[in-house]
């Protein structure tokens, strides 16, 4: 089955305000740069976003941010933009912040069917709150819900027609769990390569996970904080 889209239009044709999207990356490594900016470009509003960071200030999801098209962030990681903190404590924005283990594995879970899991992550603290205690070997858990979204928006490497993925490096990040969990699930690639060309055995997301996959135009790839020694003489 052909599943390639020609542009970031075609890919997130059907995105409404209100709908719950999955985006993946971590920092700004390996974020789907062409989808958020054609999000913005469609002015849709009210979304609920699940993320493990809301990017920086004018890049990934913080592009979103600056036009209020989010409702609710759900995400693990948002000390690098300054707007997500200034909505958040006016009460602009709705945020749910999970430990990453457990927003990985709330992921992980509703891409494999699972409702929920009980973990000790978040035992006694904010996190705990309301839900279900149940104790395993004399140890405190909490009892975790999947996630699922409406959409999920993933960034790869490379692909092929039939939406078999393959990621590069720390981009893998939350890219595959996320591929998993969405009712709609939509791949922006580097590369678009005939079937047989990848690896099967270094394909990280199976074709059976993507409805939609493109070759996206420009990737900036963006470095959230860039460290380096000065320059010896």
């Amino acid at each position: 089955m052909n599943k390639i889209v020609n542009t970031a239009t075609e890919a997130t044709k059907g995105i409404q305000d209100g709908m719950t999207i999955m985006l993946g990356g971590f920092g700004l490594c390996g974020i789907p740069e062409n989808c958020i900016a054609e999000l913005v470009k469609m002015c849709v509003k009210d979304l609920t976003c699940i993320s493990n960071n809301a990017g920086v200030d004018d890049f990934g999801l913080g592009l979103l941010l600056q036009k209020k098209q989010i409702r609710k962030m759900i995400s693990s990681y948002v000390g690098e933009n300054d707007e997500f903190e200034r909505q958040m404590l006016s009460g602009e924005l709705e945020v749910d912040l999970i430990p990453q283990g457990s927003l990985a594995s709330r992921c992980q879970a509703g891409g494999a069917g699972v409702p929920a899991f009980y973990t000790p992550a978040g035992f006694g603290t904010e996190v705990a709150h309301g839900k279900e205690v149940r104790y395993f070997n004399g140890k405190p858990h909490i009892l975790e819900s999947a996630l699922t979204a409406d959409f999920a928006i993933v960034k790869a490497w490379k692909g092929d027609r039939y939406g078999n993925l393959v990621y590069k490096g720390t981009a893998r990040n939350f890219n595959p769990l996320m591929a998993m969990a969405g009712k709609i699930t939509i791949a922006e690639v580097e590369e678009i390569v005939e079937p047989g060309e990848l690896d099967p055995n270094f394909v990280h997301t199976p074709g059976i996970f993507i409805q939609r996959i493109f070759q996206g135009d420009t990737f900036e790839k963006r470095i959230e904080q860039r460290t380096v020694r000065q320059k010896e003489s």
